[in-house]
């Protein structure tokens, strides 16, 4: 679909597209299709599409997978997607926000397996992450289009510029990688940066124990909350049950083989988590 006629479908339903608000949905057909095999969607799957934007990577996906549940919260773009009749039938329109589904009973209604796609703004895209990090066992992956710059902060390795928290936890949940990068031609409206589209599987040897991801949210937070700062004065004012203890700090320093003079960027998500583990 040209520009031109994305504009004239916007121009028939009243609607104003705006960069600056996130709204770049993808609109090249080919660029879609890639997408939807990079993703790994089989011909059993179900996928839950969040952002359904104009419609480009749903009609792809649904050309793979046995069904597609796709998301949208604005209700003019849902209103102009029923109106067209451009979806096709094995997709399942709704109306809502995907931080608040129920996407338990979305897996429950699925025949096979269960993939999360989505193209976000940047907004959205972190609280969403967090979200498919506690949904990881119901999921076979999850593949994200996200700027950039949250991009790198994923992917981060210990000692970098760009490594914090949000890489931690994912690297303890899952393994991801950037199967994808796209520049702005791809979408409507254009956006200013470079897009990745990362996809993300649930390690099968995740380290993390049942009900353990939180409480190290929580330690981890803590340790990157002052980057500058040693991770022992990180700690001390990261508002932790154990923060003003400083006998407990050192016990778990030692217990855990760190140096309290050393920033957190310089430990690998492992030693963190030997960390948490004594802090509980």
């Amino acid at each position: 679909m040209s520009v031109a006629q994305i504009r004239r479908q916007l121009e028939r339903h009243g609607l104003h597209l705006s960069s600056d608000l996130g709204q770049s949905f993808m609109v090249d057909e080919f660029q879609a299709r890639r997408l939807a095999r990079l993703s790994g969607v089989g011909a059993d799957d179900t996928v839950i599409e969040v952002g359904t934007g104009l419609g480009a990577l749903t009609r792809a996906l649904a050309e793979c997978a046995a069904r597609v549940v796709t998301i949208e919260i604005d209700s003019g773009l849902v209103r102009a997607l029923e109106s067209e009749a451009t979806l096709p039938p094995n997709v399942e329109l709704i109306h809502g926000d995907a931080l608040e589904m129920d996407l338990h009973a979305i897996v429950a209604s699925a025949e096979a397996g269960v993939r999360v796609v989505a193209n976000l703004p940047y907004s959205a895209a972190t609280p969403l992450l967090r979200r498919l990090l506690d949904a990881s066992e119901l999921l076979l992956d999850w593949s994200v289009m996200v700027q950039r710059e949250l991009g790198e902060r994923l992917l981060a390795s210990p000692g970098s510029r760009d490594y914090g928290s949000f890489a931690v936890l994912h690297q303890l949940v899952a393994e991801p990688e950037c199967a994808a990068r796209l520049g702005p031609r791809s979408f409507y409206p254009a956006p200013r940066v470079e897009s990745w589209f990362l996809r993300i599987r649930p390690r099968s040897d995740s380290p993390l124990r049942a009900g353990e991801l939180e409480w190290v949210e929580r330690v981890v937070r803590a340790c990157f909350g002052q980057r500058r700062k040693t991770i022992a004065n990180s700690l001390r004012g990261g508002g932790l049950p154990q923060s003003g203890d400083r006998r407990r700090l050192a016990e778990a320093f030692d217990v855990a083989g760190i140096d309290p003079a050393i920033r957190a960027e310089k430990l690998s998500p492992e030693t963190l988590l030997e960390l948490a583990r004594a802090l509980a």
